[in-house]
């Protein structure tokens, strides 16, 4: 049983109906997660509203950066063992992070209101 997951049709086989679980979930936790971090969440004492985007802001660095990792992880994989299950969707780790990558620089942008600083409140370290 455990080298019949190594092949790739049977992997797939097994994993398709999960992968729509999972993507579908994970929409809606996302969804949550700006919700509440954007509108529920409490103003702070001395910044206000603005340091609200913070919640969005480092999470999405932070995803953006594990994302490349596994990213050239695969890929390492890939060229150890040429796997034809790594070999599977090879670009979208990149465009993911990408995407990610653009939003953390979106979101960065509001650094300047929060901080009264222009490029954020990392020019203050």
């Amino acid at each position: 049983m455990s080298f019949s997951l190594l092949q790739p049709s049977f992997f797939m086989s097994k994993t398709k109906s999960y992968a729509q679980i999972l993507i579908g979930s994970w929409l809606f936790l996302t969804a949550m997660a700006i919700y509440f971090s954007l509108w529920v969440a409490p103003p702070d004492f001395q910044q206000g509203g603005n340091s609200r985007i913070l919640y969005v802001h480092v999470p999405v660095a932070w995803m953006s950066i594990v994302i490349y990792i596994a990213t050239a992880i695969k890929q390492f994989l890939v060229l150890l063992t040429k796997h034809p299950l790594f070999l599977r969707s090879s670009g979208t780790g990149t465009e993911i992070g990408a995407f990610l990558t653009f939003f953390t620089l979106v979101t960065g942008v509001f650094g300047e209101s929060l901080c009264g600083v222009p490029f954020g409140c990392g020019m203050l370290v």
